[in-house]
């Protein structure tokens, strides 16, 4: 007969084990549709971003259930519940094919999984010990920057929820939503919209703006908080409460549904 002491023994043999691979992990992919990057390890902790399905990071650190990681699109770090992803070779090439279309269904481990817009596809069939079928998803190679296919992407987020952190079409913030079109275009900007404020050229005017322009909103302290992108002189894109469109003048965001202002602008950048 097994005793209560072997049995504890034996399942703290068995954490230190899980420890000891985790440790040894040095690059990791996400295997859930969105996966919550938080602030600290903790389920409760602020979500500060999101790795989409298929994206990489490397491992720093490693605490109990979750790993701490600096993601590669760009380099931000945050705490990853351990189950969303898994350990691939740091040398394992990663063709990418072009970005999801629309949301749709993929195959995972022959089991249907939902992945947001902007997921990047790639030409792999196998993601560590697991299966992928990208079959049934529309996908886009890299797109020309126009003002029809920014529209035409920006437009697919229309009606999203907002949500602090997120990066995907199941809900997203101001800045998510900025990188994840921007990214069909193989632009890659920052996470943080202050970060993203720093790159490109300025344009001093709105007169001068057009579409495709991104346009930073300060606060009170002067603190850039807000991002939106441009579709014309009169009228910009962003995520607020959900993704809409929204007048815009010099002083900065005007909501349509209300008539309230409820962003000062601050700068407008181009970036292509």
């Amino acid at each position: 007969m097994i005793t209560h002491l072997e049995l504890s023994n034996s399942y703290k043999l068995y954490k230190l084990f899980l420890s000891e691979i985790k440790v040894f992990m040095q690059k990791v992919i996400s295997i859930v549709p969105a996966a919550p990057l938080r602030a600290e390890s903790f389920h409760r902790s602020e979500m500060v971003s999101e790795l989409l399905f298929g994206e990489t990071a490397k491992v720093l650190e490693v605490d109990k259930n979750f790993i701490k990681i600096k993601t590669d699109l760009n380099h931000y770090e945050g705490w990853i519940q351990y189950s969303q992803i898994t350990e691939i070779k740091d040398t394992e090439p990663l063709k990418i094919l072009g970005y999801a279309y629309e949301e749709g269904n993929i195959l995972f481990n022959n089991l249907p999984m939902r992945i947001s817009i902007g997921t990047p596809v790639f030409d792999i069939k196998n993601i560590g010990k697991y299966t992928v079928d990208y079959s049934n998803i529309e996908y886009k190679k890299l797109i020309v920057f126009s003002e029809d296919e920014i529209k035409n992407i920006a437009f697919k987020f229309i009606n999203t929820s907002y949500l602090w952190g997120g990066r995907s079409s199941f809900g997203i913030d101001c800045s998510g939503f900025a990188q994840l079109v921007y990214s069909f275009f193989g632009v890659y900007l920052p996470r943080d919209t202050y970060q993203q404020a720093t790159i490109g050229e300025t344009i001093d005017y709105l007169d001068q703006s057009k579409c495709g322009d991104l346009a930073y909103f300060d606060n009170e302290d002067g603190r850039i908080i807000h991002v939106g992108i441009i579709l014309n002189k009169e009228n910009i894109i962003h995520s607020s409460g959900k993704v809409r469109i929204d007048k815009i003048d010099a002083q900065g965001i005007v909501n349509v549904d209300n008539g309230e202002r409820t962003h000062k602008l601050r700068i407008i950048k181009r970036v292509v």
